[in-house]
């Protein structure tokens, strides 16, 4: 793959960061565990090694080229992505097999993703008639490299039309345009967080199979489909071993958060945003330098990692306020904390950088990639 993938060169203010301690970084910082990524990585690469359906794993999740260069190298078939600019990132980067799993709608990103698609074979979500007229009509006479899957709403009541007969009538409708259709696609969303047990299981299977009965209907009427894409990390088990179902959009479980951890107890919690204490009012209350700008709280607070007599209790702005629970705990002013992210997403999000961590040592540093700005960066 490309350079951007490999840790910073000496030249680079990054590389002085290699060999540091935590001690030494500069708060706050968004660290990975690399040997619970490590141990996330392999665990669900060695899932799919033996499976018909294949692993593409989704880059929102992390947004780092070097991190989607190590499940290219395991075995991923390609990678997911929610936006076209993060498409392009991929593609220039060297990664041609890409999926947005996403609608996009407006010319000009239109025009964009036909431009892309003149660079590699990248596939986008469509759920209407006139998103796909839209496509033909901005492509002209280039619509024959344009790839689109018919994204079915299996309940998550998002994107996607609904299953029976519309995903056969769209699919027809694709073709009759002269865009390549390659399948289907669908996100059973709403059924992720649910924890493991026969009951999720059943609800798994009832979503996929609306899918895959969109996929029969399609064969059923001459209309070939190479590719059946949907599921999680939270159902990751059940999508792969589903009869019709070609590909796994999993995720999350590469770095992992707290807010997901209970539905997929196989991986672990790799995030951490190391903070310092700037004040302590003994017995009550330690103040953090790390709030909604460094960690995110949209779906619950985070946890201090190793402190259970430390509790986060509110994010303000620029602090993190934590109570501390019977008596006193052995941290001053100026020590250094880990707090466990709840939710990476938002997390991730708010860093341009995630420094990998092994044994309390930076072993290297991750550039997040960002989301352009200016007219050509709305999607």
């Amino acid at each position: 793959m490309g350079a951007a993938s490999k840790a910073e060169t000496p030249s680079t203010p990054e590389a002085s960061l290699i060999g540091a301690k935590l001690a030494q970084l500069e708060t706050p910082a968004l660290l990975v565990d690399m040997a619970a990524m490590e141990r996330n990585l392999a665990a669900m690469a060695g899932f799919f090694r033996t499976r018909t359906a294949k692993l593409r794993p989704h880059f929102k999740n992390h947004r780092v080229l070097a991190l989607a260069d190590r499940q290219m190298e395991v075995g991923a078939i390609g990678l997911t992505c929610a936006r076209l600019w993060q498409a392009e990132r991929l593609v220039r980067h060297g990664i041609k097999s890409v999926l947005v799993a996403n609608e996009i709608a407006g010319e000009s990103m239109m025009r964009e993703f036909v431009e892309l698609s003149h660079a590699a074979p990248v596939i986008v979500a469509v759920d209407s008639a006139r998103m796909v007229d839209e496509l033909a009509r901005v492509a002209g006479q280039a619509r024959g490299m344009l790839n689109v899957v018919v994204d079915i709403d299996l309940g998550l009541n998002r994107c996607g039309v609904p299953p029976g007969e519309a995903p056969l009538e769209l699919a027809r409708h694709v073709l009759s345009r002269g865009l390549k259709l390659r399948g289907l696609m669908g996100y059973e969303g709403h059924l992720q967080p649910l924890p493991p047990g026969p009951a999720k299981q059943r609800s798994v299977a009832a979503a996929l199979e609306m899918l895959v009965d969109a996929r029969k209907r399609l064969e059923g009427s001459g209309i070939p489909v190479e590719i059946v894409s949907c599921g999680g990390t939270g159902d990751f088990t059940v999508a792969g071993d589903f009869p019709g179902i070609t590909e796994v959009q999993a995720g999350s479980y590469l770095l992992m958060d707290t807010w997901y951890a209970p539905a997929a107890p196989q991986f672990e919690v790799t995030l951490t945003v190391l903070a310092t204490v700037l004040s302590k009012s003994p017995g009550k209350r330690l103040v953090l330098d790390a709030g909604v700008k460094a960690i995110s709280g949209e779906r619950g607070l985070p946890s201090v990692k190793g402190q259970p007599r430390l509790v986060v209790k509110a994010l303000h702005a620029e602090h993190a306020i934590l109570e501390i629970l019977e008596g006193d705990v052995p941290v001053e002013v100026g020590d250094t904390l880990e707090l466990r992210v709840h939710y990476h997403d938002g997390t991730i999000n708010l860093h341009d950088r995630m420094v990998g961590v092994r044994d309390g040592i930076v072993e290297q540093t991750f550039m997040i990639e960002s989301r352009p700005r200016g007219p050509r960066g709305g999607q």
